[in-house]
């Protein structure tokens, strides 16, 4: 590239700086500048038909946005409710999670609402059908392109007037206008952008598969995620059959929204009661084990937390946490053994989330003691038992949000007992459910004895 036309883009957040340094001085990350061609003029990015005249926010909503149903309503839920005409949604997972087989799918649903174009870059048209007809979708009219250049993808969008436009995978793409390998930061800036033009211009709905990095993010600049309306990602457990669509940025619905599949021979299948699986365990009360209520976005999942306290330890003690940040499985114990007397020193604590499923949720703090507290006194926990709070350092439960809907979620499932922040506690309870309200840990911890 010639000197001067040239720019360098970090690959972690995107950000611009007009000559190579070590560090990025936007995120602070090292060597993620990366030399990208610089923008260039009207002939490459090619000409408008010119800029519409302004609007106002009130005549514009008047105009409700148009969803078209992806005929699978955990699909749905996640989107908000439906693909939004004019939308941009990048989906993202690790290989063989089922990216594809979700995206065939949902085109062969979409198809019966206007044509549909399936554009692939990774596999033949005859991989394709293979696939198609294992999934038994052979009698589906939507159209396939085995294509990696995005003008000529954008213009076979546009020549059949395709509703909705999927891309798999934008890292296979190319603008004509960059002189660089596909799946380089440049080439994932622009192929993107063009895309997002069209989609602007036509109403096209436009749904990009992504692949990840070893640590889970999408591959290429983090401004691809600000560019598009909606980030997705698959999530599973290694060896489950079950996977999680989380949404992490959604213009036209809630974030951290999530939806729940199982793989079988015949493609992904919406599960449409989680909780149920989750809540898969041993008919006998076991120790270690309570169970939690987590909100994702609209939803309330009802998960089971474990816990394992080996008090054989030699040595120094070790902290295990699957599905529950470290440190802070670290400092809830600390807080119980301060405020609430438990002798975790010297043990090893191994905590667990059944199902795969990853805690972010600061509700699921008082289920973790109370699992941990079990186990070290080998003492089961009711089985009609569910508890969630917040623990504060001084040994205080806060409430969290949304508290009498995981109160209804968790009656609707059959338990009868709950240990909820004082401020959590419902006026009335659910039927058939006694609320034990606490303010401090050793409140919590002498209601589970009792309950």
């Amino acid at each position: 590239m010639a000197k001067g036309r040239e720019a360098f883009v970090c690959g972690s957040c995107g950000s611009v700086a007009p000559k190579w340094q070590g560090q990025c001085g936007t995120c602070g990350e090292w060597n993620t500048l990366v030399a990208v061609a610089a923008v260039g003029g009207p002939d490459r990015r090619g000409r408008g038909p010119g800029p519409a005249p302004p609007s106002t926010l009130a005549a514009e909503s008047q105009h409700s946005p148009v969803r078209v149903a992806t005929g699978s309503g955990e699909f749905d839920r996640v989107l908000g409710g439906g693909l939004v005409a004019g939308s941009v949604t990048l989906l993202g997972g690790d290989p063989g999670i089922g990216k594809s087989t979700l995206m065939l799918q949902a085109a062969a649903a979409l198809a019966s609402a206007g044509p549909v174009l399936y554009a692939t870059g990774e596999e033949s048209l005859q991989q394709v059908a293979l696939r198609g007809r294992r999934l038994g979708l052979e009698e589906s009219t939507s159209r396939l392109l085995a294509e990696t250049c995005v003008e000529q993808i954008v213009e076979a969008s546009r020549t059949l007037g395709a509703r909705v436009l999927i891309v798999d995978s934008i890292q296979t793409t190319y603008t004509e206008g960059v002189e660089s390998a596909p799946g380089s930061v440049a080439q994932l800036r622009e192929c993107t952008a063009l895309l997002v033009r069209h989609a602007k211009r036509t109403g096209t709905a436009v749904l990009l598969v992504g692949h990840v990095t070893k640590e889970g993010q999408i591959a290429g600049p983090r401004v691809l995620e600000h560019m598009v309306d909606t980030v997705l990602y698959f999530e599973s457990d290694t060896g489950s059959r079950f996977r999680i669509l989380r949404s992490v940025k959604n213009r036209f619905g809630a974030a951290n929204e999530i939806g729940v599949f199982a793989m079988a021979e015949q493609g992904l299948r919406e599960v449409k009661n989680p909780s149920a699986i989750f809540l898969s365990r041993d008919p006998q009360p076991a120790a270690g084990s309570v169970v939690t209520v987590l909100r994702e976005g609209t939803r309330s999942l009802l998960i089971e937390v474990q816990a394992l306290v080996d008090t054989g330890a030699v040595g120094n003690p070790r902290r295990v946490a699957v599905g529950i940040d470290g440190n802070r499985l670290t400092m809830l114990l600390a807080v119980a053994h301060r405020h609430g007397g438990l002798g975790f020193q010297g043990a090893d604590v191994f905590a667990n989330v059944v199902g795969g499923v990853r805690i972010d949720d600061t509700a699921a703090d008082l289920a973790i003691v109370l699992a941990a507290h079990s186990s070290l006194d080998d003492r089961p926990v009711s089985h009609a038992l569910v508890a969630f709070g917040e623990i504060g350092l001084a040994g205080e439960i806060r409430p969290v949000p949304f508290g009498e809907e995981r109160l209804q979620e968790a009656a609707k499932h059959g338990f009868g007992t709950a240990i909820v922040a004082a401020a959590n506690a419902p006026r009335r309870p659910p039927d058939g459910m006694r609320v034990f309200a606490v303010k401090r840990l050793v409140e919590a911890l002498d209601a589970a004895r009792g309950g």
